[in-house]
């Protein structure tokens, strides 16, 4: 299949390799054209896993993103939130009948993304999608070299709008055999892992984070009392998702640190044990902050109000965060009020995520 992967990040190279390794076609391209000089000249990106270590040959590294687009199946974007928007506009341009775009996470970027290449002018038949975790736990160890601790297991899937579901697991499964249905974006969107795993995290340990060098919020910074806000939060969470009407699987994070069960299987004693995690971590830059906080928490507060359910953890930790960035997050650009959603009865709500735009 032919597979084009977008963005920078960990992920996006973890990615191109992964799903080279497979067999697929992938054209890989990023924002900053000058650090993907170095590909362009050597095709060939450096993983080490449980497996060993390998150079893993790109099929076409793209500077032109249109040359990535063009004829793709699969659009892979493993990119943070806060690059949807302007990758969005990026690929208007390009985009075709029948492709199918994939976030892993999303954040609701799937709706998001979509009305932005509507509103550029493109009306092409594609179908978007997002599931709740990055299939990898990775880092990048140089410019072209990754190291993969962990690929996921199960990737819980929305896809937009729904009513094209079959068609767009069907070409995800090719690439990701791990995928499981939900029922539409905004159920994809409440299965996003980083808005309950990331801000208690680094709001707990704001002190040492900003005290030492370099900390493991993972590993000293994962204490009970951590790990009790985190529990609620994702009650509340799962809360949420039952309130709107979706049903099980919700994938409880306490799975995550106790059972094989979670998106990765027994990961939290990997995550650890890599070392990888042990970073510094600025409150006002990270994508901890600027993606899980202001994106991906102000979002869940915006459908608890929607849904009328009450959620004082996550509304508790978005006042915090709002203390230390300066600014009210519940007015963020990623909530439910400023997509013009708000207003929406569950009906109509209903209807948008299967149908589309008409």
């Amino acid at each position: 299949m032919k597979i084009a992967v977008l963005g920078g990040g960990h992920g996006c190279y973890a990615a191109a390799a992964d799903l080279s390794e497979q067999g697929h076609e992938v054209r890989f391209w990023r924002r900053d054209t000058q650090a993907l000089q170095s590909l362009v000249q050597h095709p060939f990106i450096h993983i080490k896993d449980s497996d060993g270590e390998r150079d893993v040959r790109i099929a076409k590294v793209c500077p032109d993103i249109g040359d990535a687009i063009r004829g793709a199946q699969l659009i892979l974007i493993p990119s943070p939130a806060i690059a949807q928007l302007d990758i969005a506009k990026a690929v208007a341009p390009y985009l075709e009948d029948g492709q199918v775009v994939y976030l892993p996470p999303g954040t609701f970027g799937s709706y998001i993304m979509s009305e932005a290449v509507r509103a550029a002018g493109n009306k092409a038949e594609v179908t978007w999608a997002e599931t709740g975790t990055l299939p990898w736990l990775v880092r990048k160890h140089g410019p072209d070299n990754v190291a993969v601790t962990m690929r996921a297991t199960r990737l819980p899937t929305g896809v937009y709008p729904a009513k094209r579901a079959a068609h767009a697991m069907a070409v995800i499964k090719q690439a990701f055999p791990c995928i499981e249905p939900c029922e539409d974006a905004l159920s994809g969107a409440l299965m996003n892992a980083g808005p309950i795993i990331h801000p208690p995290l680094i709001l707990m340990n704001a002190a040492p984070l900003q005290h030492f060098p370099e900390w493991d919020i993972h590993n000293e910074g994962t204490q009970p009392a951590v790990r009790s806000v985190t529990d609620k939060l994702d009650n509340e969470r799962i809360a949420i998702r039952e309130a709107i009407g979706y049903k099980a699987p919700h994938f409880p994070l306490s799975d995550h640190y106790q059972n094989d069960q979670w998106m990765y299987g027994d990961s939290h004693s990997k995550l650890v044990d890599s070392g990888d995690w042990r970073e510094k971590i600025d409150l006002h830059s990270h994508r901890y902050m600027t993606e899980d906080t202001m994106l991906g928490l102000a979002f869940l507060v915006s459908v608890a109000n929607w849904a009328e359910c009450d959620a004082p953890v996550a509304s508790g930790l978005l006042a915090i965060a709002g203390g230390i960035v300066g600014r009210d997050l519940r007015l963020g650009e990623r909530t439910l009020d400023a997509l013009g959603l708000a207003h929406l009865s569950r009906a109509d709500m209903h209807e948008l995520l299967v149908e589309g735009r008409a």
